[in-house]
């Protein structure tokens, strides 16, 4: 049987105590049910019905609208937004670091948390970062003295001193996580508005800049590191992980094993690469992933990205490069040459063709059937 009628349930906290927030369009079947629980309070506030939040309101919830209505929970029982990425969860830096006088550091249970939920460590230094400076803008309020209020001024701040909306949107993360997930009141910050996502192109290199800037590196690890890159179209991070055993010569393919969302995929090996990995390996001499640092550990992304930029630096190319920017142009010009959308967004590893969809906007063939009106 379909149920038309649904009803979400939220975290609220009002007055300092926890409740179970109703929330549904009006319907007098549902209006006249949910007076059946125990402790119902409507909030002007949240402009929603609520009970206090504990084991026996939240059953009776469920079994109140058994079969009349359907119970949306998505924004109720926590998940976790985590990468799940398999590294060593390193917080040396956030031990070791100078920091000025009076300075407000998170508390040990932000960094307890995000390690037990396997946030990458990008993901923590921005968190902590993000979170940091909202903490140290309130110097004379404690961290739980905070309310929607501060977060709302503090959001208003970032914007007026034109921080960008990709920035804003980590703060706010960075915020709830600590009251929601660390204090354990999911959705107490969910009617704080976010700035609109910025909906950027991505920088696309043509065929001819791709080979000038394998050309311009300056041996044959860095060659292949972006050769890799491009050829591959493997996210930095792939790249890294990448072991001896993970190319497959045989079927000319690549597999990139526990990649973003703990999804392992194969992916295209060009025979150029091959040739050049096989010189590489005789120089090299890699023992455990396919690029060493030194003492054989894994080579670090700092150092892929000195490569492209001075690789760049070479080149009479103009524009702002990356290690992602090279993934962004063998998508494209997969594309322009007539690859199905499906076929590349399983190279990509996308798991949605949504997400694949965003360079059939830089295509160039795209445009090529619109004649320009300046040359009718």
């Amino acid at each position: 049987m379909r149920l038309n009628k649904h009803i979400t349930l939220k975290h609220l906290l009002i007055n300092n105590n926890k409740f179970i927030g109703l929330q549904f369009n009006s319907d007098k079947v549902l209006n006249s049910l949910v007076k059946d629980l125990n402790g119902l309070e409507w909030s002007n506030d949240y402009g929603m019905f609520c009970v206090p939040n504990n084991k026996t309101n939240l059953n009776a919830i469920f079994t109140l609208f058994k079969g009349v209505a359907w119970i949306n929970t998505n924004y109720f029982f926590d998940k976790s937004n985590s990468k799940q990425l398999d590294e060593k969860f390193d917080v040396q830096w956030f031990r070791n670091r100078e920091k000025p006088t009076n300075y407000k550091t998170c508390p040990e249970s932000f960094l307890d948390k995000l390690e037990i939920k396997r946030y990458a460590n990008n993901t923590v230094r921005s968190y902590v970062s993000c979170f940091e400076r909202f903490i140290n803008f309130y110097d004379n309020k404690e961290i739980d003295e905070l309310n929607e209020s501060d977060v709302r001024e503090y959001i208003r701040s970032l914007v007026q001193n034109n921080w960008s909306n990709s920035y804003i949107n980590q703060s706010i993360n960075s915020i709830k996580f600590y009251y929601e997930v660390v204090l354990g009141m999911p959705n107490r910050f969910y009617k704080i508005e976010r700035p609109r996502k910025e909906k950027k192109l991505p920088t696309v290199l043509s065929p001819s800049e791709v080979k000038s800037l394998i050309n311009a590196t300056s041996n044959m690890k860095h060659r292949c590191i972006v050769s890799l890159l491009y050829s591959a179209g493997l996210r930095r991070s792939e790249l890294l992980n990448l072991t001896l055993t993970d190319i497959d010569s045989e079927r000319m393919l690549i597999k990139v094993v526990d990649s973003k969302g703990k999804k392992d995929r194969f992916t295209l090996l060009a025979q150029s690469t091959l040739e050049d990995l096989r010189i590489y390996y005789k120089e090299f001499r890699p023992k455990n992933y396919l690029f060493e640092g030194q003492k054989t550990e894994r080579y670090s992304a700092t150092s892929v990205a000195k490569i492209i930029a001075n690789a760049v630096a070479k080149t009479k190319i103009k524009k702002h490069v990356t290690a992602h920017t090279l993934r962004h142009s063998f998508a494209t010009h997969l594309l322009e040459n007539g690859t199905d959308l499906r076929y590349i967004q399983l190279l990509l590893g996308h798991s949605s063709t949504k997400t694949t969809e965003i360079y059939t906007h830089v295509a160039s063939h795209s445009f090529n059937s619109i004649k320009n009106p300046l040359d009718l």
